[in-house]
Parts: structure tokens; sequence; C-alpha cells
């Protein structure tokens, strides 16, 4: 590999540049609710499912862009702490998931600190940045109201 080739893709790769600045948001918000014993993902799970109500955990895995064993992980912890529970399940599984109240009061709980981590990733990103994720992520298809 030559040395114009590296300088390339270290110096242009988006993929990279992608990463860091989703490494860097995420621990910001970790950083924000650890207190609460929650991570961004898990937070997003709980909004998700608030949002669409029950639902089979593969549709959560679809909005949110997740692999089934982060999903099957994070539903999990969230079961155990009673913030979500299993309206139907089988040998395989839980087969629909459902947000209890005290999933939405912790929703409530977080959003504090969470409020205070997203003034400071749309301080770090600016303004500009803030539109050009928010219109990416749209033009990709996230759809925050599904």
């Amino acid at each position: 590999m030559s040395t114009s080739s590296i300088d390339e893709i270290v110096g242009d790769c988006l993929a990279v540049r992608a990463r860091l600045i989703s490494r860097a948001l995420t621990s910001l918000y970790d950083g924000a609710l650890n207190s609460h014993g929650l991570t961004i993902a898990q937070v997003n799970l709980l909004a998700a499912l608030g949002k669409v109500g029950p639902c089979p955990p593969s549709k959560l895995g679809d909005i949110l862009q997740l692999e089934r064993s982060t999903v099957s992980r994070n539903l999990n912890l969230l079961l155990k702490h009673g913030w979500i529970e299993a309206s139907s399940s089988d040998a395989k599984g839980m087969r629909e998931v459902v947000l209890t109240r005290a999933g939405q009061a912790k929703i409530e709980s977080v959003l504090p600190e969470w409020r205070h981590a997203q003034r400071q990733a749309a301080q770090l990103l600016g303004s500009t940045g803030v539109h050009a994720v928010q219109g990416i992520a749209s033009s990709m298809g996230y759809a925050p109201d599904a």
C-alpha cells in the first residue's frame, strides 16, 4: 500500500469520522444518564416503545437500526427493572413488549439529564451539524414518528 493510499484513507474516510462523532455523542449522553443506570441506547428503546406501543422486539430493532442481540440484551435489562414487560411470549422468548408505568416514569426522570446532554450535543455539532445529522437520518428513512 502506498503512502498516498494510506493518506487518502486516513484523510478522507467518512466511516471513521461518523464513528468518531457517534462515539463522542454516545459518551456525552451515557455520561449524563449514568446516575440513572441507563445508557442512551436503553433510553431510546424505552422512548421508541412508548411511541409505537406494544410491539415485537424486532420492530424496535428495525426502528432504531439495532442488531437483534443488542435489542435482546437491552430489553432483558429493562424487563429486569420493570420498565417494560412482555405482553406475550413463547419458548423462543418475548413475542411482544410494552412500556410499563414504571418505564414511563423512568423516561420522565431522565429527561432533565437527557436535555442537558442534548444541549451539549447541539453545541458540539453546531446548528449546521445538527441540521445535517437530522437531514441525513431523515433521508435514510429514520422515522422517529414510527
